[in-house]
């Protein structure tokens, strides 16, 4: 593992127990602005970074794996003086959240896995995702990303602006970037290691995300991880931290505060 050096944005008191707010493929740290005030509000830490090849993060060859992007949370953590972090994950977020539970247990002080998988197949789509986005730019992925799996139809059709915002989001994302990335995914499969993780666990999924449904991926990973509890979220799709943000962001700090 090499780790890069990724770009963060941190806000609330140094002393304040930390957390760290790691993205979807195709995001940069705004994706969490909403949740940004009311932790600070609270105490928190709040720390959201790029991903590598993501928002200001170093676009370093791929592929990339997720013990790279493992190795770039725990150099974060290094860099920052944080001995553990609470880590909220959505997506590919959740996955680094779920190999860092396996193999960093020590540096987890609890996790939110929100909308994300432990195995998300079928492995040729993103084979054929990189593929194309290395042929015709992030932007050929960008609408349909938005409009058919973040946001839900409706909530899109009623915040054009939003959609728009987030379109733009993904679309602004590097290349070789995002398609590196997808090799995590389609090589992604931890679903036999979820016993090992010890962390206090909540796993947040969107009721209507076509990407990561609840029934085939939120209530597997519940089901593996000790103790963990699922939370389902109703009018949410993939980007539901941003859809619907006063549930998600309750959620989180019922989480944060039980521990």
């Amino acid at each position: 593992m090499s780790a890069v050096r990724v770009h963060r944005v941190v806000e609330g008191p140094d002393d304040g127990p930390a957390v760290v707010f790691a993205g979807s493929l195709g995001s940069d740290l705004r994706m969490w602005e909403p949740q940004v005030a009311p932790l600070v509000a609270r105490g928190y830490r709040v720390v959201r970074y790029d991903a590598r090849g993501h928002g200001g993060s170093p676009v370093p060859p791929g592929p990339y794996t997720l013990e790279d992007l493992g190795a770039d949370f725990l150099a974060l953590l290094d860099d920052l003086g944080v001995a553990r972090a609470h880590l909220v994950g959505l997506s590919l977020g959740g996955m680094t959240g779920l190999w860092l539970g396996v193999h960093a247990p020590d540096r987890i002080a609890s996790l939110v896995l929100c909308c994300t998988s432990a195995k998300l197949g079928p492995p040729e789509m993103w084979v054929e995702r990189a593929a194309l986005v290395r042929a015709q730019g992030t932007e050929a992925v960008a609408a349909t990303a938005v409009g058919g799996r973040w946001l839900t139809s409706g909530y899109a059709a009623s915040h054009p602006d939003v959609a728009e915002f987030l379109r733009g989001m993904i679309a602004a994302v590097p290349d070789e970037g995002y398609a590196a990335a997808c090799a995590v995914v389609e090589k992604l499969d931890m679903l036999d290691a979820l016993p090992k993780i010890a962390a206090p666990t909540l796993v947040i999924a969107g009721a209507e995300d076509p990407a990561t449904p609840a029934e085939g991926h939120g209530a597997l990973i519940a089901e593996g991880i000790p103790g963990a509890r699922l939370e389902i979220v109703e009018n949410a799709a993939h980007l539901g931290s941003y859809e619907q943000p006063e549930a998600f962001t309750r959620l989180i700090l019922g989480h944060l505060e039980a521990g």
